[in-house]
């Protein structure tokens, strides 16, 4: 069965042969949504079409628009707004959407059918916990991957955890030595807060010593011996940090040699290792649980590490990559503008682009999947395409189906997060906060009074995490976005509790309808403005998730919800619904609600948002 644009376009073509005795089999013809303040659903813009019929395009417009009005069933109406041909779909053919597709559940989604997609998101490190820089990157993955399987793709998430590495080591030190035994349950602190206090303890003692050491005569001499380039001392010592830690700092010095140990296999120091990470896998899965999200497979960077040497050799033997008298082993891209890139040291240990050559190849092994999706900031843009590009030379299988997920940084209004310092919006404190919000705006409205603690409770909870995600969400991934926790838990407006309230409502009027009988629907004729606007964004929604997960952008759902609310709560106050002038009216309004409370749940499902039914 042709969906409507397939109509359309098959009448606008068979007038071209009727009316300019033109062939308009191989004629793009450009369809799109009528703009609201006209009259109609679809536009064809005729301007395209001035070569085959050579006419102005108003009398193109004019032309094809009397035909398709006599000829397709559909068309019951047109105008013309200079070159732009708006059509009025039937009535009729509204309803029966309505009636035979759109109330049912699961309306948009395709079951399957399509290839398998591995979609990497959240990878943290294990020095400190979550942060709304994380949030932004699990909600945006979770909700790309419900995107993607609502399309119909086999979905396998996944995340890779940085475990090792000398950040880590900073926290394991600095509880090996300020520490005194403490843990999580001791502290009465959530396990990778506790851990991450220690890193942030870290910074805070390795800039005490700092301090201490410039007032030192080896300082005054590396003052007078190395600033060259005559900086103030302020600007100097600025300058001279990473160089103190690696080459004067105790705490440097100790951190460095804890790294060592464990790359040898210290049965201490990887004891200790296991026992700090241990705690700060309990934290992540303790806030994964309340954002909703879970994966398929964990890898573990301290796993990885070592992947792709063999990757590497193999590219020499097939002369992808050189050797250079180090030892070392570039890839020479410069002919795609991304420079030479180092694969190897000179002492034969790996890069993390070599890592991460392995990882690619070990999730194909595990998944067999030619598709891959990495939901990564946007400060590594240059890094996967380095990565694309060399699995690429390397012939691998999947190596035309990845795709780097790249989004803008979240800022607070006072500037960038700094995890060493502290200086971070903690995502359980978010969430902490948004539901807090929520609960006092219940307490204003009193709509929940009749519930028990416990309902009600869910509902703040749910009310507050829709706040949560959708603020995050609706932002187009690759938009930096400066995140300011109170315009967050706004529950007015363009809000994530907004589009909630609008499914409340579908709720509430089928909860008063009781069980009726609506087999009158059918009889049902004449279409309000309001309805009209309701049932052809439903009409879109199919469209609208295959396109968004085509190009990886839930955002587009999400504006889509709201919209689709917009519309509900003007519904709402334009009709009456029980109360409707005839029966086949009132049956056909409670189906309409049902079919909008659908997909409303539907689409705000994919974002990860569930929907209550009172608020």
């Amino acid at each position: 069965m042709k969906t409507l644009p397939e109509l359309l376009e098959s009448g606008v073509r068979d007038a071209l042969r009727v009316l300019y005795d033109a062939d308009g089999a191989n004629q793009e013809i450009t369809l799109q949504s009528t703009r609201k303040e006209f009259e109609g659903e679809f536009t064809v813009v005729t301007f395209p079409l001035t070569r085959l019929a050579r006419k102005k395009p108003e009398v193109i417009a004019e032309e094809i628009g009397a035909y398709l009005q006599g000829n397709v069933d559909e068309v019951t109406g047109y105008n013309v707004i200079k070159g732009f041909l708006n059509l009025v779909i039937a009535d009729r053919y509204w309803t029966k959407f309505l009636l035979d597709s759109a109330v049912a559940e699961g309306f948009g989604h395709v079951d399957g059918g399509k290839e398998r997609v591995v979609v990497e998101f959240a990878s943290p490190n294990t020095n400190k916990p979550l942060h709304l820089g994380h949030v932004r990157n699990i909600l945006l993955g979770w909700a790309t991957s419900q995107l993607l399987q609502a399309a119909g793709h086999d979905v396998v998430r996944v995340q890779i955890i940085n475990d090792r590495g000398i950040a880590i080591c900073k926290s394991m030190l600095a509880w090996e030595r300020f520490g005194d035994g403490a843990t999580p349950k001791s502290k009465g602190t959530k396990a990778d807060h506790f851990v991450g206090g220690y890193y942030v303890l870290f910074e805070q003692r390795f800039q005490q010593e700092y301090a201490e050491w410039q007032q030192s005569d080896e300082a005054a001499s590396v003052l007078a011996e190395k600033n060259t380039k005559d900086l103030s001392p302020e600007a100097f010592w600025k300058s001279f940090k990473n160089t103190y830690f690696n080459e004067y700092s105790d705490l440097g010095r100790a951190a460095k040699e804890m790294l060592l140990r464990w790359e040898k296999g210290d049965p201490e120091t990887v004891a200790l290792w296991n026992r700090m990470n241990g705690w700060v896998y309990e934290g992540f899965d303790e806030t994964y649980e309340r954002l909703g999200v879970t994966f398929d497979k964990v890898y573990y960077e301290s796993q990885t590490y070592l992947l792709g040497k063999d990757m590497v050799e193999a590219g020499l033997d097939k002369g992808v990559f050189y050797r250079k008298d180090d030892g070392s082993v570039f890839a020479d891209l410069s002919d795609t503008k991304l420079d030479q890139k180092a694969l190897l040291r000179g002492d034969g240990t790996s890069l993390y682009i070599t890592q991460d050559l392995g990882t690619a190849r070990l999730r194909y092994d595990d998944f067999q999947a030619k598709r891959m999706v990495y939901t990564v900031g946007d400060e590594q843009n240059y890094h996967f395409q380095v990565l694309f590009e060399l699995l690429k030379r390397l012939e691998e299988p999947y190596a035309n189906g990845l795709f780097h997920l790249s989004y803008g940084m979240v800022d607070l209004p006072t500037g960038k997060m700094k995890s060493r310092e502290g200086t971070v919006v903690d995502a359980d404190d978010l969430m902490d906060e948004v539901i807090q919000e929520a609960y006092q705006s219940s307490l204003e409205r009193d709509a929940t009074s009749e519930l028990n603690d416990t309902e009600r409770r869910e509902i703040i909870r749910k009310i507050g995490m829709a706040a949560l995600k959708f603020q995050i969400i609706k932002v187009g991934p690759q938009k930096r976005m400066t995140f300011d926790p109170k315009e967050s838990v706004d529950l007015q407006g363009q809000t994530g509790p907004y589009v909630q309230n609008a499914y409340v409502r579908t709720r509430a009027v089928w909860r008063k309808a009781g069980d009726r009988d609506l087999s009158a629907a059918d009889q049902y004729r004449e279409l309000q403005p309001a309805e009209r606007e309701l049932i052809s964004q439903l009409y879109a929604y199919p469209t609208l998730l295959q396109d968004a997960a085509a190009n990886y952008d839930p955002s587009v759902v999400a504006m889509f919800c709201y919209e689709l609310a917009k519309n509900l709560h003007k519904f709402w106050h334009d009709v009456s619904i029980l109360n409707a002038e005839t029966e086949a009216a009132v049956a056909f309004r409670l189906q309409l609600c049902q079919a909008v409370g659908n997909v409303l749940r539907s689409g705000m499902g994919i974002l990860g948002i569930d929907m209550p039914e009172r608020m």
